[in-house]
């Protein structure tokens, strides 16, 4: 497998989203040829990237677009785990069947590695039907190393916040919220804690796998913000000058862990980190600065 200082002609699935436009450009600013595969075309699209419409739950598009890849990034995949808990059905169609026909498809291709967006909540009592999906598709990946050699390197993604989001991402969502109505609605307790990463602290990792010593390996992405929720949307609130009303109400908490996301399941994954990152509260203006540029002059209640 080449280092990460080689030229690469890679494909992103789901490479439109808020995830997978942020690689495409850091393998962009690394020098590497990058194609999107996505069903819908990227707002995000950089110069010198180039667009590939295609669905993974077509086997033979993702077949025709692999060839000549050198290695495929998989992130198209049904994300929201508040959806996944009501869509069984259509999160195992297509996280699980959209994942073996991109390791088919990468098989048939020659690809040289894959490297798979999963979750920290694979070895969680908490995810639902996400996590589920998300686990088989890590056991999928061993099952094509073994039969096939195929190389791979999984990604287990804390929870991630930045531009490009949409309402599916929750810090995204809070920000939305208290910017439009001047009000968050949370459930659960706001005890709640998570390590918040940038997206594109994330980003600059995920090029950083490319070395030939990430093969095989299973990588956590957290970053360095471990807080409550609480602490959060107090900060939120202090940012918009302490007008917000922030409302708690129960939750259902077979969806969301509060403390750790992990159960005792003796199968472990090493966490990734950068030494420079973004700061958090930063971040929160430059997202509130980008709903406020896309709002189209909608009234703003505090």
């Amino acid at each position: 497998m080449p280092g990460k200082k080689s030229t690469l002609k890679i494909m992103v699935t789901g490479g439109s989203g808020f995830l997978g436009s942020h690689i495409a450009d850091a393998l962009t600013a690394a020098g590497h040829e990058v194609y999107i595969f996505d069903i819908k075309p990227s707002k995000f699209i950089s110069e010198g990237q180039h667009m590939l419409i295609g669905d993974i739950m077509d086997g033979e598009s993702l077949k025709e677009s692999m060839k000549g890849m050198d290695v495929v990034y998989h992130l198209a995949a049904m994300a929201d785990v508040d959806e996944a808990q009501g869509k069984p059905y259509e999160t195992m169609m297509i996280n699980v069947l959209g994942t073996t026909n991109v390791l088919e498809a990468a098989v048939a291709a020659g690809v040289k590695r894959v490297v798979f967006a999963s979750t920290i909540y694979v070895y969680s009592r908490t995810g639902s039907f996400y996590r589920v999906s998300k686990h088989a598709c890590e056991l999928l990946l061993e099952a094509y190393h073994e039969k096939h050699g195929l190389e791979h390197t999984v990604l287990r993604f804390g929870t991630l916040y930045g531009p490009r989001a949409d309402k599916t991402n929750s810090v995204h969502r809070y920000l939305t919220e208290a910017f439009k109505t001047g009000k968050i609605e949370f459930k659960g307790t706001g005890k709640e804690v998570r390590e918040y990463i940038h997206v594109k602290d994330a980003a600059e990792i995920c090029v950083n796998v490319l070395d030939g010593s990430f093969s095989g390996e299973t990588l956590i992405l957290t970053g360095h913000h471990r807080m409550r929720l609480n602490e959060l949307l107090d900060m939120i609130n202090e940012i918009l000058g302490g007008k917000i009303q922030i409302n708690y109400s129960p939750k259902d908490s077979r969806s969301h862990y509060e403390q750790t996301p992990y159960s005792y399941i003796p199968r472990v994954g090493k966490k990734l980190i950068t030494n420079k990152y973004c700061d958090l509260g930063q971040s929160l203006v430059e997202i509130l600065d980008e709903i406020n540029i896309s709002r189209d002059n909608e009234e703003i209640r505090f």
